[in-house]
């Protein structure tokens, strides 16, 4: 399997983040795709590529221009101000508030932020960018007849909607490659995210659609992040009524009640009959992940690669969370290495 890869992740690396009300290093790491990387490596997967550039117009096909050009300057604009720390939002367009768009930098990241875990600092909008050119390189390779491809893909990009960014994620990586395989042909494709964490910002891009099959597997948001999305009775809307899947799990589930909703997911994919498949693959499923509740183990992951294998679709496995940094090497991979051997 190839595997695309671009060192310019690390250009974002926030100072820090709040953690119940303290300053704590950020969970979303550099060292977090460099784990991968070297699981890749030492398993012999596959040749890792570069990324290739696609420009914004695929991009511009998911976000709009105004959050896209928000993102570009942000940096540049904070900086000319006299600012050198991580540019954090503080407010929000909330119930009872306008969600009308300001005209200062500060008013602009709150309207373009849903919570305050996706800062900016001098490196973002570059490493953004490539992760999404990474995605797309993923895209094309499948489209040029690879049954799989991973896109390593950091940060991640589930949270992030079409102007709207949260979670650690900025641009959604795997809605701009499922959408790049709409663009050049093809009639259906399904994204199956895996993730501990609700994929909102793939379900809010995708909801009123018929072209996009969206399957979430998660921890509920009644009792976890991000809270107010992901409900069983979410099941798209107007044209996409019926193409969104939710499958929230209580707490501490395991392999049991997981590999059941898989195989809920694997069933509505495989009725759907998409032409490729996308997914967005986060391993905080993990037992050890300090930001999760769930028990998945890494002989676990070997499962999850084999029933996406089953599917029998062309597929591009796009990088998301997972925040037990010395496993998550091993996790994402045994995913892949489950889909070659399936």
């Amino acid at each position: 399997m190839l595997t695309f890869y671009s060192d310019d992740h690390r250009l974002h690396h926030l100072q820090g983040e709040m953690v119940a009300g303290e300053p704590k290093p950020c969970f979303e790491m550099p060292a977090r795709a460099d784990h991968v990387l070297s699981r890749v490596r030492e398993r012999g997967l596959g040749e890792v590529r570069p990324s290739a550039d696609f420009g914004l117009a695929p991009v511009a096909r998911v976000h709009t221009t105004e959050y896209l050009d928000f993102l570009k300057t942000a940096w540049d604009r904070w900086a000319a101000e006299g600012n050198s720390a991580d540019l954090s939002p503080g407010v929000f367009p909330a119930r009872h508030l306008r969600a009308k768009r300001p005209d200062d930098l500060y008013g602009q990241l709150g309207y373009h932020s849903f919570d305050g875990f996706a800062g900016i600092t001098a490196g973002t909008w570059q490493a953004i960018y490539t992760a999404a050119q990474l995605a797309l390189t993923g895209q094309q390779a499948v489209a040029n007849g690879a049954h799989g491809a991973f896109a390593l893909c950091r940060p991640p990009g589930h949270h992030a909607s079409a102007d709207v960014m949260g979670g650690y994620c900025y641009l959604n990586n795997a809605a701009i490659a499922a959408q790049a395989f709409v663009d050049q042909g093809a009639a259906r494709v399904a994204i199956l995210d895996v993730d501990y964490h609700h994929g909102n910002g793939t379900q809010s891009i995708f909801y009123e659609r018929s072209d996009v099959l969206v399957a979430n597997i998660h921890a509920s948001p009644s009792f976890d992040y991000p809270h107010f999305l992901g409900y069983a009775d979410e099941t798209g809307a107007g044209a996409g009524e019926g193409f969104n899947l939710n499958l929230p799990l209580a707490a501490a589930s395991g392999w049991d009640a997981w590999g059941a909703a898989l195989d809920t997911a694997c069933r509505a994919i495989a009725r759907f009959a998409p032409d490729a498949l996308v997914v967005s693959l986060g391993v905080d499923t993990y037992k050890d992940d300090p930001i999760s509740r769930f028990r998945l183990d890494s002989p676990d992951y070997l499962r999850i690669g084999q029933a996406i294998a089953g599917l029998g679709r062309p597929t591009l496995f796009v990088m998301e969370g997972g925040y037990a940094v010395a496993e998550i090497g091993i996790n994402a991979v045994n995913v892949l290495e489950g889909f070659e051997q399936g």
